[in-house]
């Protein structure tokens, strides 16, 4: 695991393998929050040492969304005393749906937790909870701002905004296609011009996955996704029996293309 990141106003950034997610770490006077927690106790474990390494306070953590990457690791926080757990409305109700589901996820890297056997293999659900105004949460001397953009990566995608960084969790990926398999790509390309415009408020902006990421990049994310919207809403239009000849013309990968094709169809009528 790489070494934390100084980001100023008592920010940190931790890389992790091989997913390349990012753990983010504010520590105030009087307690620390965590953004995101791994794919399962191994790496938890390694990641609640690496933020003991930076402080002994006690923990608060914060789940960007309900993918098995970023919550897997909560039982080993909640092991250590952590019970304040927060995460958008709609990402507690999917963790609670579908946790036990993504299991098998992580049998490779994780055998126990995708056998749900051993220590710190339960699905621990957010209980703190945001809803559609934004969450202010002080941790002495500091203070961290959740709030929810919009429907986008998922429908319960959380920002972590502290005095000099925006974490966007899979809202915003570096070095990769972005992942449409919960997504709403119509409206997440709204909710990246959104970002692009509060990028003035801070230094850095700390992506999901990937390094740390210009204003530049979130901008050509949006305009990306929205012109792939375009185009393949203009292809099914010309072949409604077969929208799978709109993957050539996109902008991504083909099974990502295939994914955003059935996402765009789907959240068209949600």
């Amino acid at each position: 695991m790489a070494q934390w990141r100084d980001l100023g106003a008592s920010t940190y950034v931790l890389a992790t393998e091989p997913l390349r997610m990012n753990v983010g770490l504010v520590v105030g006077t009087e307690r620390a929050l965590v953004v995101d927690t791994g794919q399962g106790p191994r790496q938890g474990a390694e990641i609640l040492a690496a933020v003991r390494e930076k402080t002994e306070l006690p923990l608060v953590v914060v789940n960007t969304h309900a993918h098995y990457d970023h919550y897997f690791g909560n039982a080993v926080f909640a092991a250590a005393g952590v019970t304040e757990f927060y995460a958008h409305e709609n990402a507690v109700a999917a963790i609670a749906e579908t946790g036990d589901a993504e299991r098998q996820s992580v049998a490779e890297a994780e055998p126990e937790m995708a056998a749900g056997e051993g220590e710190n293999t339960q699905i621990v659900v957010p209980t703190a909870i945001v809803r559609d105004q934004p969450v202010l949460v002080d941790l002495g001397g500091t203070s961290v701002t959740l709030f929810h953009l919009g429907r986008g990566h998922t429908d319960g995608d959380l920002l972590v905004g502290t005095q000099s960084t925006l974490f966007a969790g899979d809202l915003v990926e570096e070095g990769a296609y972005p992942e449409f398999g919960d997504s709403y790509p119509e409206e997440w390309a709204d909710v990246l011009r959104h970002i692009s415009a509060l990028r003035h408020r801070y230094d850095n902006l700390v992506p999901g996955h990937g390094a740390l990421c210009s204003d530049a990049l979130v901008r050509t994310m949006a305009d990306t996704m929205a012109t792939a919207v375009r185009s393949a809403r203009q292809a099914t239009r010309e072949t409604p029996d077969d929208a799978t000849k709109a993957v050539p013309i996109l902008p991504y990968g083909p099974e990502q293309s295939r994914l955003f094709i059935r996402r765009l169809k789907a959240s068209s009528l949600s």
